[in-house]
């Protein structure tokens, strides 16, 4: 079996290359990767917090299923055309709207032929746990 190799230049141009327009708007800032697991910045900007003076669920749901690409690309070596089958987010605490940013760690689970299983944390700026995700890939 090939031994995957990461490339953190590779990941970085998914971020500008593979994603919806708005998804990358985000401008999600690759911070750490590994065989199966990445670390994302999620910069906070007035277009993500809400009336209640929060970051909206919509964005962080989007960074965590954006990092979570980025995960599964880690541990097969590259790109490959994927749809997200499942996102299941419990949200447990608010991201206030005037922190700098939130941090996003996907990891994938489990790797099968053609479904992929992970989790994400999203930490608030103080390191703390905000929201968890669960998701199920399908490898297209």
């Amino acid at each position: 079996m090939k031994a995957v190799t990461i490339d953190e230049t590779a990941l970085r141009e998914m971020l500008k290359t593979v994603f919806a327009p708005w998804v990358m708007a985000l401008d999600l800032q690759l911070l750490e990767a590994k065989v199966g697991e990445v670390l994302l910045a999620l910069p906070i900007t007035p277009l993500h917090v809400h009336a209640g003076g929060v970051v909206c669920g919509q964005t962080l749901m989007a960074a965590a299923d954006t990092a979570m690409v980025l995960a599964v690309s880690s541990q097969l070596g590259g790109f490959r055309p994927m749809t997200t089958v499942q996102l299941q987010t419990s949200f447990l605490r608010p991201v206030a709207g005037d922190s700098a940013q939130a941090r996003v760690l996907a990891r994938v689970l489990r790797m099968g032929k053609s479904l992929v299983f992970g989790e994400i944390e999203l930490l608030d700026a103080a390191g703390r746990l905000a929201a968890h995700s669960t998701t199920t890939y399908a490898l297209l």
